[in-house]
This record gives C-alpha cells, structure tokens and sequence, in this order.
C-alpha cells in the first residue's frame, strides 16, 4: 500500500511537471503574432503616421538633434546579467513620429515606456510638460563586441525601416532596409516604416538577440523576424511575411543603401587628398546559374538603373572591397573600416533580378546607391508573400567568394595611350581601364599560365585592344582595356572575364561608363 501511495505521489509530480512544462511553453511570442497585424493592416486604408512633435523640436538643425543624448547609465537590461543593452534615440527633425517599442520576456508582452529622463538634452531648451508624452524614434542595441569590458553599439534603427549593423573593428557605413517600393520609378519612391518593435528580452547567456518588427505603407505591410548574431562578422537572419494593399511598379526585396562619390575607376573630378570616398565600391552577384559578377560603382551624372535576370539567385552584396588605409587616407570617416553586406537567400526566391540604383550626389552626406532583388511576379493584394535570408557584415571580402573563381581586386580608369619608340606615352584618344584579378586558386597557377580575356562591349563602343599580364605584387593577373567611346552622352556597358582555355577562371567584370552630360 505504502509503495502504492509513493507511486501514485511520483504520478502526481510528473503530471505536475508536465502541466508546468506545458503551461510556460504554450505561450510563446512569434513571428505569426506580427503577421495577423500585417495581414489585418492590409485589409484596411493606410493611416499615416502622426506627428505629435512640438515645433521646436520639429525644426531643430542636425546639431541640436546631435546635442540629445541617451544616458548611458539608463540603458536598458543594464541591471540584468545580459550582454545585450539596449538605448534609444529621441525624436527630433524628420523622425517626428514614435515608434512603439515592447519588450517580450517568457510570460508576456509590455511596452517600453517613453521617459525623457532617459536623455541628456544639451543645451536644447525645452519645457519638459511638452516632452513628457513623446515616443521613441528608434533604438540601438549595445554589445561587448571588441572587449569584454566595453559595450560598443552594433546594431542602429532609425528612420524608415532602415537598420544599420556592425561587427568587430567596424563602423557604421552602409544601411539595410526592411522593403522597397517604387525605388527610380517616375511615379516615387515609397519608404515602408517599422511602427512597432518587439524585442526578445536575452538570458545571461545568449549568444544572438532576436526581435520582431511590423512594417507599413500606403502600399505593403510586412512581419520581420531579425535574429541577431555578434561576432568578428555580424549575421542577422531575417524573416518576413509581406502583404501588398495595392499593386506596385516594383518591391525591392532585401534591399540594400550605400554611398558612392568617387575611386580609382571614377576619380574625384576635384582634387582631393583621399584617393577613395565612399561606403561601397562595387555590387556582387552570385547568380542562380553559378556565375559571379561584379559591377563597380558609379556616381553617375544622371540616374542609372542597371538589371541582372537571374533565378534563385544564391547571394548579392554592396561590398567594400580594398581595405589599406593608404586608399582612404580619412582619419576622420575611417571609410577603411566600413563593412559589406552580403545577402543570402534561403530558400528558392523563383525568378526576377538583382537591380542596382545609382543617384547622382555631390556630397557623402547622401546615400546614392541602392540595390535589392525584384521577383518577377508579384501575388495579388492580400496575399502573403514569404523571404527569408541572412545578411552579414563583415570586412573579410575574400570570404565572401569561391576560391576557385578570381575576383577582381580594383578596376582603375586611366587615359588611353601607346608607348612609342622613343618610350614616351601617347594619347590615342581612348580610355583604359586597368582591371587586377585576384584569388585563392589563383595564386597557385605558375605565372606562365596562359591566361587570356574574354571581353565583350555594348553597341556605343569599340574595343582598340585588350592585354592579360601576371602580376607579380598580388599573385593576380591585370586585364588593361583599351576603349573608344562613339557618343559620350550616352553610357557604355563593357564586360570582360578571364580563362584558361575553356576553364573560367575568375567572376565577370561587368561596368558601365557613365554618360559625360
């Protein structure tokens, strides 16, 4: 009887265990919770957002936007054993409207509440009775990313659904976003808004953060799941759940903000003591049929748009590639240390193309480069649409491609010339281009491989001759171009691709010159 009781008391606590269990994992927040909002949000007319901003902060100038800063001190999870912290930005100028912002623990779902004791306001005076129902216009997450005993800010969203991420040794260059609609249409383009935020509250030990964002605009909403991985490379693994309102001209998937002004291929047209200004110098493609291809960027006089047809694509990425100091020489903006960002597509994404968006810009200040892919088809409003893929933020370019297939290194423009007898170089009226590949596998061909270009330009040129040498500095191989344009109003697409034999040996240099008016 005795051993009966016991067992039935053993019964007893497993059921009590296993209804414990049961009852804390019934309640989880998921991407799904988002995605009913979205979904119930597209069913209905777009509202826009409010501004609730009084007009001194309104109007203020960037400095004094600048002068507003977080606490450190206050930030939050700072009293949790966590490595993640998070801080937030104020609102102020353009970011007139709040963002809600809710913190997700095991039990349940609260909101962050505004406090303007959260900020140092400098020396913008203001009534604090016309802040105290302000809102949040975005935050920063906070993590230990280059010692132990430093919180460095990694991860930054702000404006739009625009977001910012670094890793270790980096600082904040180039922007992912949420979606585009519209990007270098005539009609506009439209910017989606993250309006509410849910973010994972971390345990001591968490190794990734994970959050939550619903998106909306007169045309889309959206659910996003972003799970966030710190390291010497920052990876951030995003779902989205996309709903249409309406129809669009064009849904920029994965998109991508960058900044270009002038390099080696596209020197400063005044001169400058820095070589090279900008975030990003070229766009990467691995295309759905295996090809590599990569298109230098331009600040061009007018807008360019450049398409790449691929199916399923396996990656694209606006890269920063060339990391010496000596081709930035900016102590100041540290271009040097800037990441790339490489987009990884999980799963079949179908048909459509890697478009690249190139706006003229006479200063760093504006982000003039964007680039995402676009499905060919798009489903009918209402109807769910599903991405997932990673991003990662890194400065280890090399990595970001095949060993077995060369990349190319720089592409620098130069006046065209002939050496003549005497040696001195003569201007034959054309222009050159001096392309270095370089590579894994590469390195490790004999120096009298016979190594030779397949080149190829559009209907507005003229190919005069084209030279493959060895190069001894990289252990690369040095394509030199030389060009004749026939209407210099108008762009010239060339390409050009190294071999041996029928082997490929490297990715697919694929530039266009700008149009000189």
């Amino acid at each position: 009887m005795k051993h009966k009781l016991k067992m039935m008391k053993m019964c007893g606590l497993g059921a009590a265990v296993m209804l414990s269990l049961y009852t804390t994992s019934v309640w989880a927040f998921t991407i799904d919770d988002v995605a009913k909002q979205a979904k119930t949000l597209a069913g209905k007319s777009y509202e826009a957002p409010k501004s609730n901003l009084p007009s001194l902060f309104r109007d203020m100038k960037y400095a004094d936007y600048q002068q507003i800063q977080f606490n450190h001190d206050k930030a939050y999870w700072s009293k949790l054993k966590t490595p993640f912290k998070l801080e937030f930005y104020h609102q102020g100028m353009y970011f007139d409207t709040p963002v809600a912002i809710n913190e997700v623990t095991a039990t349940a779902v609260h909101k962050i509440k505004y406090n303007p004791d959260y900020f140092n306001f400098g020396n913008v005076k203001h009534d604090k009775d016309t802040v105290k129902d302000l809102g949040f216009a975005g935050f920063k997450v906070l993590y230990p990313i280059n010692s132990k005993d430093k919180n460095d800010e990694i991860v930054s969203m702000l404006g739009a659904s625009y977001f910012r991420v670094i890793g270790s040794g980096q600082v904040y260059g180039l922007s992912a976003r949420g979606l585009a609609i519209d990007t270098a249409l005539p009609s506009g383009e439209e910017f989606p808004r993250f309006r509410e935020y849910w973010i994972e509250r971390p345990k001591a030990g968490d190794k990734t953060l994970t959050l939550y964002a619903l998106l909306d605009s007169p045309r889309a909403t959206g659910a996003y799941r972003f799970v966030i991985t710190p390291g010497r490379d920052t990876v951030v693994n995003v779902q989205s759940k996309v709903y249409l309102r309406d129809k669009v001209g064009k849904l920029g998937v994965a998109p991508l903000t960058s900044m270009f002004l002038f390099g080696p291929n596209q020197p400063s047209p005044a001169t400058n003591f820095r070589p090279e200004l900008h975030d990003s110098n070229g766009l990467s493609i691995h295309a759905g049929n295996g090809e590599w291809i990569w298109r230098p960027l331009n600040n061009p006089k007018h807008l360019a748009v450049s398409s790449f047809a691929t199916e399923n694509p396996v990656g694209f990425g606006l890269l920063q590639r060339g990391r010496q100091f000596s081709r930035f020489e900016d102590l100041d903006d540290r271009y040097d240390q800037r990441p790339s960002a490489w987009v990884a597509p999980q799963g079949d994404w179908g048909k459509g193309r890697v478009e690249l968006v190139e706006i003229p810009t006479n200063d760093e200040t504006n982000d003039n480069i964007v680039a995402y892919w676009t499905p060919d088809q798009l489903p009918e409003p209402g109807k769910e649409m599903n991405f997932k893929y990673t991003i990662t933020f890194s400065r280890d370019e090399d990595k970001m491609h095949a060993p077995d297939n060369a990349y190319v290194a720089q592409t620098r423009r130069s006046t065209g010339d002939v050496k003549q007898s005497n040696l001195i170089r003569q201007p034959d009226g054309t222009i050159a281009f001096v392309v270095d590949y370089i590579g894994a596998d590469m390195k490790k061909l004999p120096q009298d491989t016979p190594v030779t270009a397949q080149t190829s330009i559009g209907d507005n040129g003229e190919i005069v001759d084209s030279q493959v040498r060895y190069n001894p500095v990289t252990k690369g191989w040095r394509l030199t171009v030389r060009v004749k344009v026939k209407d210099d109003k108008k762009p010239t697409e060339m390409r050009a691709a190294l071999v041996n034999g029928d082997q490929t040996l490297s990715e697919t240099w694929s530039y266009q010159l700008p149009a000189n008016e």
